[in-house]
């Protein structure tokens, strides 16, 4: 079976098998086949691209609706091009095949080959990342999903307390980290009801702060805490209350759960982070730490030939501003479709650079000035950093604050003086 070499192949993807077709650059169906999603059926796929002219110099794109998993990583071997396309954009392409809006797995196969046929220009391929960026991939999303869930298990435990058991609020809130800390969640297994916490004596209050780890000012804390917990307070009736204190103790599991994975997955993060041979770089920026820089990363990739231009990469982080004109209208706002975890990490960046970087403080103080929001302000910062981070990894360059922030530097050494 001998083809040209303008052939490609569309894959619906489902949990238990997969629908293949393949279509000639004049739309001509090729082949067809269903495969299960194990080795097996993706043999046989590499099998069916070989027949219709895959080679390692000339592989057939593929186009399928994710990003991820076993099929994903069996296709996207040698210079073979793997588009992830979105299955809302799909759904447009279907209208153009039929207009009963029926929905099949074979159908949608061919309708993912044609959108490589007429629009593959307008699709991006996976980046081509090594190994060791997609790994740090995984590990940093794994780590940012914990902190995550361990505040949501925060914010649930702060929610009960505030029912029943407002001293622990006023014990700990106030503190770093909060109801996070170890020695809170120490103090609260050990009394999870104000009864109980207002029963505790000096020696019991610095036994659970030494099992949290605390070594100084035990003493202190303890007294501190005891003066709070026996406070005189409105309380629940005590079935309720020993009940409440039973789902706090159920929460605080949870959450010791989710602080010790967060902090297994930081140093995992750090220790396959500081092997790239970016991080160096990553590093250098103000406000990048090791965590917060693996996650830039971790989005960005490695793959040199993935972002045309900084303009791309700043439209990708969502840090540029998006222009639509139709008619006598012009609109100038933030965008609604980007890398979510980059822009959440490129906050962070931002405000953390405010501190650590002159030039960016002074930057930021000109847009608060022009009239922009805090947001607005910090997005714009952003805008700029991701602009010169693009530069650095290029040219290979650390990070230059003079080069950088030279106007926002000047202007600010001008005010202090």
């Amino acid at each position: 079976m001998e083809y040209g070499l303008n052939v490609f192949c569309g894959i619906d993807w489902a949990e238990a098998h997969h629908d293949i077709a393949l279509v000639d650059d004049k739309g001509t169906l090729l082949a067809r086949r269903r495969i299960s999603d194990d080795a097996a059926g993706y043999r046989i796929l590499l099998d069916l691209l070989a027949e219709c002219g895959d080679s390692p110099e000339q592989p057939i794109p593929v186009a399928i609706e994710t990003s991820r998993g076993l099929l994903v990583s069996a296709i996207r071997t040698g210079k073979r091009q793997v588009f992830s396309i979105n299955p809302l954009a799909a759904a447009r392409y279907r209208d153009r095949h039929s207009v009963s809006r029926k929905k099949s797995d074979p159908g949608d196969a061919l309708v993912l080959a044609n959108i490589l046929r007429t629009d593959m220009y307008a699709h991006r391929p996976l980046p081509a990342d090594s190994e060791l960026a997609q790994a740090i991939a995984v590990l940093a999303r794994a780590q940012q999903d914990a902190v995550w869930n361990k505040q949501q298990l925060v914010n649930q435990v702060r929610s009960l307390l505030r029912e029943y058991f407002p001293g622990a609020l006023e014990a700990f809130q106030a503190k770093q980290f909060g109801l996070a800390r170890a020695d809170a969640r120490a103090v609260l297994t050990s009394a999870p009801t104000p009864t109980r916490a207002a029963g505790l004596s000096l020696a019991q209050l610095r036994s659970a702060l030494k099992r949290a780890g605390r070594q100084r000012g035990i003493d202190a804390e303890a007294e501190r805490l005891r003066e709070i917990f026996r406070r005189d307070r409105a309380t629940q009736p005590p079935a309720v209350e020993a009940a409440m204190g039973r789902q706090l103790l159920a929460l605080i599991r949870q959450l010791d759960a989710s602080c010790l994975a967060a902090e297994d997955l930081a140093e995992a993060v750090d220790a396959s982070f500081r092997e790239h041979p970016d991080a160096e770089i990553l590093l250098s920026f103000p406000g990048l730490g090791g965590q917060l820089a693996a996650r830039v990363l971790a989005e960005i990739g490695d793959d040199p030939n993935r972002f045309a231009d900084a303009r791309s990469l700043k439209a990708y982080a969502g840090s540029a501003p998006v222009t639509r004109a139709s008619g006598k209208k012009l609109y100038v706002g933030r965008r609604s479709i980007k890398n979510n975890r980059l822009i959440a990490a490129g906050f962070l960046w931002a405000f953390s650079a405010l501190k650590a970087s002159p030039g960016a403080h002074a930057h930021y103080k000109r847009r608060r000035e022009h009239g922009d929001w805090h947001a607005s302000a910090q997005r714009h910062l952003l805008n700029r950093m991701i602009g010169q981070l693009y530069h650095c990894l290029h040219t290979r360059q650390l990070f230059d604050e003079q080069h950088a922030f030279t106007s926002s530097l000047s202007a600010a050494l001008a005010e202090a003086a």
